[in-house]
């Protein structure tokens, strides 16, 4: 496994491969996306051990998508058993996939804990305050870490140390892809937000416009999701087998 440096275009060329694949298999994609929602929903409301629960199955539901991502690009209805398949690829990766998730939830209670103590505790009257902005800004190295790390423990056989570096390294060296990726989503998602909010307002008010942003930006969210596997196909070229289908548009 190598490192693959691609110019800052690829970026917009990752969110079309994503919302393209999703529009093929809107249903199963979307349906996966919202199963993944559920689950975690669920999960956060197991008192005192839910938030751990969740945070260490992330990596895992990370690759699941990306795995059912993976089965729409080449055509193939991916069935729901494939969010599970961080749990099927063996003892040995399920146990680096785990340690992946502890050390993803340690490291994410800690940075939020460091921002409440600096600022306090998040007030729940604000939905944006000084606690929260700065949790935001020290998880985004974490979520550097953590973007490729389930995709090379899984599909690499990658330990869990290294994955987070190769993880960060690949973010860093591909920076200008990223950056074009990340203003293009976010920019997809004001947009989006703008017009159904627009249209929703002119059609029955602010009632209607918050019932139709709520599926919408879960759509888009879902969208956003599908993209992540070609930003990992894309970064990454297994040794031995190069210009395999890591460099291949969906079909």
């Amino acid at each position: 496994m190598k490192l693959n440096i691609v110019p800052a275009r690829t970026g917009l060329q990752w969110i079309k491969l994503g919302v393209r694949t999703f529009l093929r298999q809107p249903l199963a994609l979307a349906g996966l996306f919202f199963m993944y929602m559920t689950v975690v929903i669920v999960i956060a409301q197991i008192p005192v051990i839910g938030v751990f629960i969740g945070g260490l199955l992330v990596p895992a539901a990370t690759l699941g998508l990306m795995a059912a991502t993976e089965e729409a690009s080449k055509g193939r209805f991916p069935m729901p058993s494939v969010l599970l398949s961080a749990f099927r690829a063996g003892r040995q990766r399920v146990r680096a996939m785990l340690v992946l998730g502890l050390v993803y939830t340690i490291a994410s209670w800690l940075v939020t804990r460091l921002a409440a103590l600096l600022f306090g505790e998040p007030d729940p009257g604000m939905q944006i305050d000084a606690a929260a902005i700065l949790a935001l800004a020290l998880h985004i190295p974490l979520f550097l870490m953590f973007w490729h790390a389930p995709a090379l423990v899984h599909w690499h056989g990658v330990t869990p140390a290294k994955s987070l570096f190769f993880s960060l390294v690949a973010c860093l060296r591909n920076f200008g892809a990223y950056f074009v990726y990340g203003l293009g989503w976010l920019g997809l998602f004001i947009a989006t937000g703008m017009l159904f909010a627009l249209v929703g307002g002119m059609l029955g008010g602010a009632g209607m416009a918050r019932a139709v942003m709520m599926p919408l930006a879960l759509l888009l969210a879902a969208m956003f999701s599908t993209s992540i596997y070609f930003t990992f196909r894309d970064s990454f070229v297994a040794t031995g087998e190069p210009g395999e289908e890591q460099h291949q548009e969906a079909p």
